[in-house]
């Protein structure tokens, strides 16, 4: 009886997993995101397919059916950080590609090396979702797009249920003869994130899907704006100008208690009416702003940038040279340079 209803999930699965994907290539959806998301629904159906031998598939099918199932961790953490606007760099992408790639071909063509490759791409899989795991959970409180957060609390804990499970079932008990039990609450789990996946993506959010990042809105007629949100724009503004950025490690928790008012009409105000998808980049306008004014500035020419990053509420140095480099393009020091000899 659990074959039997193993095999409906499965087929429901590979169903909605398909519809997805049509969906998705049809959309209006960025490119990155996209490839990654297809990666996923493809490698989900092959997943399908390959561990149940009730399909039937000869061995040389599962064979290169399965290089495709392997990867499914990959396109999940991959477009887990493209979603949340954590981008990995294109070397840790093709690191993990092609240490994924090299476990395949050693578990399935090198033989004698067993279970080196079966191991070896548990372990990655395993390392990718904890990497997704922490990238969820790290950036959440930062996140304004409360779908997006919604995602990150819920895909997460679907995550580790399903895929954690199972890749830690594997490497303790091995992948043959699995119990009914175990492939049957398989299975479910990944109907239940197939069809949390497409209710939270495909209800046409563009900010989740379709636009990339927006040049923050600072300035809004009032008529845009309700006569709260106006009072509360007025008391960010003064918080602002006092220099209410500079507390270190601030959050928005912090903000919204330093403006007596509920988190989510703070969160809502910089969002949707700021244009801002995270309050590390709302933060980070305030305090560029300001650095840009020090580093340019002759009296203060031998501040160090150390001190300057200090003074402006971060909490080293590499995070005060990375968010300056996205907002001007260039390091401080060189900004600094160059300022001061157009002056």
């Amino acid at each position: 009886m659990a074959l039997g209803w193993e095999i409906v999930l499965r087929l429901v699965t590979i169903g909605a997993n398909l519809l997805l994907l049509v969906l998705i290539l049809g959309g209006n959806v960025r490119k990155p995101i996209r490839i990654a998301f297809s990666g996923l629904l493809i490698g989900s159906t092959c997943y399908q397919l390959n561990s149940a031998p009730q399909f039937g598939l000869s061995r040389d099918i599962r064979l290169w059916i399965d290089i495709f199932s392997v990867f499914t961790p990959f396109w999940t953490w991959l477009f887990a950080r493209l979603l949340f606007e954590r981008e990995p760099s294109p070397r840790l992408v093709a690191l993990f590609a092609a240490a994924l790639l090299a476990s395949w071909f050693f578990a399935f063509f090198l033989p004698q090396t067993d279970p080196l490759g079966f191991v070896a791409i548990h372990v990655l899989s395993l390392v990718l979702l904890a990497d997704l795991l922490f990238t969820a959970w790290s950036g959440r409180e930062d996140d304004l797009i409360e779908r997006r957060r919604t995602f990150r609390l819920w895909l997460p804990v679907l995550l580790a249920v399903q895929a954690s499970g199972i890749l830690v079932y594997e490497l303790i008990f091995g992948t043959d003869s699995p119990l009914p039990v175990v492939t049957l609450l398989n299975s479910l789990s990944i109907l239940a994130v197939t069809v949390f996946a497409g209710s939270v993506l495909l209800q046409t959010d563009p900010e989740l899907l379709v636009e990339t990042v927006r040049e923050p809105r600072s300035e809004r007629s009032a008529d845009q704006l309700s006569p709260s949100e106006i009072v509360l724009k007025e008391r960010l503004e003064q918080a602002m100008a006092e220099g209410f950025w500079r507390t270190e490690g601030l959050t928005i928790a912090t903000l919204a208690a330093r403006l007596d008012t509920p988190e989510h009409r703070l969160r809502a105000l910089i969002n949707r009416r700021l244009g801002y998808r995270n309050f590390s980049a709302f933060l980070n306008t305030q305090r560029i702003a300001e650095a840009k004014a020090i580093l340019a500035d002759r009296d203060r020419v031998d501040l160090p940038v150390l001190t300057i990053a200090m003074d402006l509420g971060y909490n080293s140095l590499p995070t005060f040279n990375r968010a300056f480099r996205e907002l001007t393009g260039q390091t401080p020091t060189d900004f600094r340079r160059l300022a001061i000899g157009q002056n």
